[in-house]
């Protein structure tokens, strides 16, 4: 994903809930390692848990 789209979806990942993370990054096409990380960065530690479940 070039680096337009991506900072539209880190700012919309930023502003949103828990569940609107989870969704945004379950169902992100075409991010690299780097912007999944970077994306995790903003996700709250003590939820990682619901993430996990959403992805595995």
């Amino acid at each position: 994903m070039n680096n337009t789209e991506f900072a539209k979806v880190r700012e919309s990942f930023k502003k949103a809930d828990t569940s609107r993370k989870i969704e945004i990054y379950v169902n992100a096409q075409g991010l690299d390692l780097a912007q999944y990380r970077e994306l995790l960065s903003y996700f709250p530690v003590g939820e990682l848990s619901k993430l996990e479940k959403a992805l595995g």
